[in-house]
């Protein structure tokens, strides 16, 4: 396990953690944003360079990343605020460094294939800026779920090559000294509240994990399913399911323990027909995953992934297919535990999917984004904290 220790802070303990980690050296910095409505990711920011300009802290070069989005269908109210968010972290970051806005158009009526082409795009624009950097920051409060996981998994994947620990060597999390840590703007109530309609028909593949989806050679291995539930996407999960083979194994995950300790009732309820009543889906085959804390969830997904992994070697091989429709931070979990999951050898007797259902509509209360006081959460994934002991 990668992230068997591992670095997570929340609330006044992310400003602590980076006094640790910025403070008595000079910083590389590349911070990456969405250029979205949600307006939380404006806290996380400001916190961040107030935190840089303070004393003992050395800001050699910056630059903020702003990756917008074109295709969605959004209100009058949530465009214009989707506007004076972009103009605002572009201000709140001008103190450090350059701004620099990444935009791939998509015409409308294009296939499947070239949105997950648009996507392919927008990480190799940000995989372009990595080199030379001391720091990196992944700011997923203002990004859509399919963009925060390919970037995560794919950051990862540049800087952590080889997962496999090897003694008296540096940890493989060490890479090469470059700290990654993505910054969440968390407040799962409004995240429950944010809807996503109109999904589309044609799913959006991960960049990396592809092959296990689509290859004829793998089509014949048994299949699990893990759905990640959340509030409000079961027409997302229902195109998803389209592609799941009725014999598919199911294992629905939801979140406990949860600040609202009814949500995981609720939302087995909310997917009662797609998941238990059309596919029969046996009550025991429920997981339960943290709602606030990413690393346990991670841990509980990737224990999963591996018992199946093992109890299904004698049938030839097993397709892992991840659909992660939850709030933030148990999203990230699930995207440590399939980065983690993910084969590095071609000839490998099992493969991981996350095909993604994007919505082409999202429907947001102006006023609740505003006055959301979300908590800020922080988790270090890579650089000098994970070094070999000395």
């Amino acid at each position: 396990m990668l992230w068997d220790h591992y670095v997570f802070r929340r609330g006044d303990g992310v400003h602590e953690l980076w006094d640790d980690l910025l403070k008595d050296r000079p910083v590389k910095l590349l911070y990456i944003a969405g250029r979205g409505f949600d307006v939380r990711a404006q806290s996380v920011m400001r916190e961040f360079v107030a935190g840089q300009q303070g004393a003992g802290r050395k800001t050699v070069s910056a630059k903020l990343l702003l990756l917008g989005f074109q295709g969605y269908e959004l209100d009058d109210e949530i465009e214009t605020l989707t506007q004076e968010n972009a103009a605002a972290l572009q201000a709140v970051f001008a103190p450090l460094g350059e701004t620099a806005t990444v935009t791939v158009a998509q015409a409308e009526g294009e296939e499947e294939a070239s949105a997950s082409d648009a996507l392919r795009q927008r990480v190799k624009a940000v995989l372009d800026e990595i080199d030379g950097k001391t720091d990196i920051v992944l700011d997923v409060s203002s990004l859509p779920r399919a963009t925060y996981l390919a970037l995560l998994t794919n950051i990862l994947q540049r800087l952590v090559p080889n997962k496999v620990p090897v003694e008296g060597a540096d940890h493989p999390l060490y890479a090469n000294g470059v700290n990654f840590q993505v910054l969440v703007a968390e407040d799962a109530k409004l995240d429950g509240q944010i809807r996503a309609e109109d999904p589309s028909n044609d799913l959006v593949n991960i960049p990396g994990f592809f092959a296990t989806w689509q290859l004829e050679s793998v089509q014949d291995w048994p299949l699990v399913w893990f759905p990640v539930l959340g509030e409000g996407r079961v027409n997302q999960l229902q195109k998803i399911a389209a592609s799941i083979p009725t014999e598919a194994e199911v294992c629905p995950v939801v979140p406990h323990p949860s600040k609202d300790p009814r949500r995981a009732d609720r939302l087995l309820v909310e997917y009662r027909e797609p998941l238990f009543d059309s596919r029969r889906t046996p009550t025991s085959n429920i997981l339960y995953a943290q709602e606030s804390q990413p690393f346990e969830a991670y841990r509980q997904l990737l224990g999963a992934m591996k018992r199946y992994r093992n109890s299904m070697a004698i049938l030839g091989g097993c397709r892992l297919v991840m659909t992660p429709l939850g709030s933030k931070l148990i999203t990230l979990g699930t995207g440590l535990a399939c980065f983690e999951m993910r084969p590095s050898d071609w000839n490998a007797k099992y493969g991981v999917a996350i095909p993604h259902a994007e919505p082409r509509r999202y429907i947001a209360s102006v006023d609740a984004l505003r006055q959301s006081k979300p908590e800020v959460s922080l988790l270090l994934l890579t650089g000098e904290a994970y070094g070999a002991p000395k």
